[in-house]
């Protein structure tokens, strides 16, 4: 009789197998099966109107403020906008984001290092996010805007018109994955930092920190393993836990996000599971479109930070909906045709631009894990692109 961690090994040498000899046919969307060395095609031409794009930009302020019945205060914010641009947005393919850029920080401008009463009367990360909003002119087809007033707290405006407020926990804890492969790391007793953001529509901070509170007392300085439900506590596994544990009594919950690691989480909304891997590329660069004089034109680099989103059922075995190990072995290939390289070299890469970039990565990565839902692309903190 195979004992159930034999059964795990089956399973996972099979699901790499499947990875590694399965792509998909991007005409009828559905999977075929083909022989290895020809999976992973490496050498199609990117498109960018093959995929979904939306752009990404930050501004920073300085501020003072006043509200309900708290004291004159400041806070270093940061404001963020998602946009989906038109295709003539800017002069010429490629300078999209610097020009998205410009104008966000313009708009934010009149904020910084000013007591916010004066242009906002009831200044509250709702407020803020809202002026922001009102005066977003310009700048295409907004699709998100998320202010943070401190690194544990803000709100986040979404195109549908609802409201989220997030806070940020952090907890301390050991566990074991006593499901994975014999020698996996996992395997081992261990532990993190963990942190996990709640976002809820139409909820206080405050109610969100009442929340919280007991569920804090429960998971802080434990072992998860000992816990009932979290006998297996993959970071899935976890956020539909503290989901089921918060939502009965906080119905306006919309999402669960659990950092296991500053490079990788899982997220789960009541029906959905997603991971994210991060990982950062230095890599040179030139804009091709550019128009001469541009600096964009000039040979330069980035330091770029990559954020692969997946999503895929839960497997109810491994508990996992794949393998962090899993999404950087099978990524890795993709990754050392980027990292400490000129990326202007890459002959199917049209251009430079990190909207380009992006979607490289996108038709590449999808024939090796098919489990990936988008990539979000960094060229420095906060300024880039989601793709999906």
């Amino acid at each position: 009789m195979l004992t159930s961690r034999v059964l795990a090994g089956i399973r996972f040498v099979k699901q790499l197998w499947l990875r590694t000899t399965t792509t998909l046919n991007p005409v009828s969307c559905q999977w075929f099966r083909v022989a290895p060395h020809l999976a992973h095609d490496l050498n199609s031409v990117t498109n960018l109107t093959t995929f979904h794009s939306h752009y990404l930009t930050t501004a920073t302020f300085e501020a003072a403020r006043q509200h309900t019945d708290k004291r004159l205060h400041g806070h270093s914010f940061s404001a963020s906008l998602q946009t989906q641009l038109p295709a003539d947005f800017a002069p010429w393919q490629g300078g999209e984001l610097d020009l998205l850029r410009t104008r966000w920080e313009a708009l934010v401008q009149p904020l910084d290092y000013q007591h916010i009463n004066t242009l906002i009367p009831e200044p509250t990360d709702l407020a803020i996010a809202h002026w922001l909003l009102q005066n977003a002119h310009d700048m295409g087809n907004v699709q998100k805007i998320a202010l943070q007033s401190t690194p544990k707290n803000g709100v986040e405006w979404h195109a549908n018109g609802t409201f989220h407020t997030w806070r940020r926990y952090t907890f301390y804890c050991a566990h074991r994955l006593p499901r994975v492969p014999f020698g996996h790391k996992c395997g081992n007793m261990h532990g993190h930092s963990f942190e996990v953001m709640l976002q809820a529509q139409d909820t206080s901070a405050d109610a969100l920190d009442a929340a919280w509170s007991p569920l804090h007392i429960q998971l802080n300085y434990t072992c998860l393993n000992d816990l009932t439900g979290l006998e297996n506590p993959t970071s899935e596994v976890l956020s539909s836990w503290i989901w089921q544990q918060l939502q009965p009594n906080l119905p306006s919950l919309q999402r669960v996000t659990v950092f296991e690691t500053t490079s990788c989480g899982a997220e789960f909304d009541g029906q959905t599971y997603r991971i994210w891997k991060d990982l950062t590329l230095d890599s040179a660069v030139r804009f091709a479109a550019a128009p001469a004089g541009n600096p964009r034109r000039q040979l330069h680099g980035h330091t770029y930070r990559l954020r692969l989103h997946l999503s895929a059922p839960l497997d109810t075995v491994m508990g996992w909906t794949v393998d962090f190990g899993d999404v950087k072995t099978l990524f890795t290939p993709i990754f050392k045709l980027l990292d400490h390289k000129p990326l202007y070299e890459i002959a199917d890469l049209a251009d430079c631009d990190t909207a380009h970039i992006a979607h490289w990565i996108l038709s590449k990565a999808r024939a090796v894990l098919p489990e990936i839902s988008a990539v979000e692309l960094h060229e420095t903190k906060g300024h880039g692109v989601v793709v999906w």
